[in-house]
């Protein structure tokens, strides 16, 4: 039993298990922002009886992330100790202050959210529901700053102490801007959006297949499908592409395994689908003539790298993170197509809330925004192998040295039995809050102020004597 092994197993399940989570609280958080706005600019009740639906939603998915966050800083030094050693002046601080500055940001005015309820009138409810959302879009900044120092690294020096050789920060702003950062950021945003979106597309469709909660699940709808719908054009145009030209400047030896191409051409296509054999170095499948060219350089006629032309040391594992780039690819090309469907029957004549077939594909967005997502992290980490630290650490030389393969191997068990019940546990709440659906408005529901009700607590607390 290899504990190197196990450990990036154990990695990989925790970080993907939580990567469900974080991006639904961006997306559906940026959606409840203009659920408030919308309100304010139209009082219509609607805005406001989906806005209190969805917050509860929202602390559901918060709860999730949460558990299972904590756990993947704990790994850092229970699997990964060296890592920890080597570059912990630098990443630890950017995962500090994700902890100090963001996490209580977002975790205290959701609370207010949640307990607070319709007490809090209009205004008060969109700043405590700006104030979390700015918090969980904090918080991923710092974790995205930490992944990307780790693709792109600059601003340290490596010293050697008494724990052996270890990265020291010398310029913040060069860790805080390293090449990745941006690209990376905006690349991650924009995908959470549109998980965010595609939740609430899915469970709007569902109501309105079920002929349920009518008013609430097309405002809702027609929401969420013009934000999936610019997002998903978007993303594949200009933030994905983007990374591309990332990817290929600072990592091209992860661009050609990304893209199985072997030999350096010009006129480099881009697969759609395929397989790659690694023992025969050839790549099989269904190809689009000179696109790779077009997306890295711009240029039809550009030489790309390939991975021949790079140490074999050095390659990740090529057929895996060609099939996770493939899937998260092929799902960009189809999101575009989804939406520009939706928009078509929604523009004329609101058809889109009639065509049950249609309504059954929003339905699925969720789980295809989410496949997409998972498999984008997946390409970028992958992609990295085999270094933990790009050209800097080696993840074999990362895991900790008196770690035993046993130990490795029942906790991966244990987490594999834990986050199946945790799995199921979200699931089920999920489904009842949406069952449930959203609750009937009343007057107080519209109309009260976080004002007001602490003037009647406290003459209450007064003619109690308190």
């Amino acid at each position: 039993m290899d504990p190197e092994f196990l450990s990036r197993a154990q990695f990989a399940l925790t970080i993907s298990f939580h990567f469900i989570y974080p991006p639904i609280s961006m997306g559906l958080g940026l959606l409840m922002v203009i659920m408030g706005l919308q309100y304010l600019r139209t009082k219509d009740p609607v805005w406001r009886q989906a806005s209190f639906f969805w917050v509860k939603v929202y602390g559901l998915v918060f709860a999730m992330g949460i558990a299972t966050g904590v756990v993947q800083e704990f790994q850092f030094g229970t699997n990964w100790a060296d890592y920890s050693r080597y570059v912990g002046n630098v990443f630890g601080s950017l995962l500090a202050a994700e902890g100090v500055f963001a996490f209580f940001l977002e975790g205290g005015f959701l609370g207010l959210l949640l307990f607070g309820g319709h007490r809090l009138g209009p205004r008060m409810w969109l700043l405590a529901t700006f104030l979390v959302v700015f918090g969980a879009h904090f918080s991923a900044l710092w974790i995205i700053m930490a992944n990307s120092w780790m693709q792109t690294p600059q601003g340290y020096e490596l010293a050697q102490t008494q724990w052996g050789t270890q990265a020291f920060m010398t310029d913040f702003v060069a860790i805080v801007l390293t090449p990745s950062f941006l690209p990376r950021l905006l690349h991650t945003l924009v995908a959470s959006w549109m998980v965010g979106a595609s939740l609430v597309l899915s469970v709007s469709a569902w109501y309105l297949l079920k002929h349920k909660h009518q008013a609430f699940a097309k405002k809702s709808l027609a929401l969420a499908l013009w934000v999936f719908a610019v997002l998903s054009v978007l993303q594949l145009f200009v933030f994905g592409a983007q990374m591309a030209i990332t990817v290929t400047n600072y990592q091209p030896v992860k661009l050609a395994a990304m893209e199985g191409l072997w030999q350096s051409q010009a006129c480099a296509p881009m697969y759609l689908v395929g397989w790659v054999n690694e023992t025969a170095q050839t790549t099989t499948g269904l190809s689009i003539p000179c696109l790779l060219s077009v997306l890295a350089y711009m240029n039809p006629q550009a030489v790309v790298q390939g991975l021949t032309t790079f140490p074999s040391d050095t390659w990740a594992p090529v057929n895996l993170t060609f099939q996770v780039y493939h899937i998260m690819i092929d799902l960009g090309f189809l999101f575009p197509l989804i939406g520009a469907i939706g928009i078509f029957f929604w523009w004329f004549g609101r058809q889109v809330y009639i065509v049950r077939p249609l309504l059954w594909v929003f339905v699925s967005t969720i789980v295809l925004t989410q496949v997409a997502t998972i498999s984008g992290w997946w390409t970028a980490e992958i992609g990295r192998q085999p270094w933990i630290v790009w050209n800097l650490l080696r993840t074999q030389d990362a895991v900790s040295p008196l770690l035993r393969g046993d130990q490795v191997l029942l906790s991966l068990l244990m987490f594999i039995v834990l986050y199946a019940l945790l799995f199921a546990l979200f699931i089920f709440l999920l489904n009842q809050k949406i069952q449930e659906g959203p609750e009937a408005l009343t007057e107080e529901h519209l109309h009260a102020s976080l004002p007001d009700t602490f003037r009647e607590v406290f003459r209450q607390a007064r003619a109690s004597g308190e």
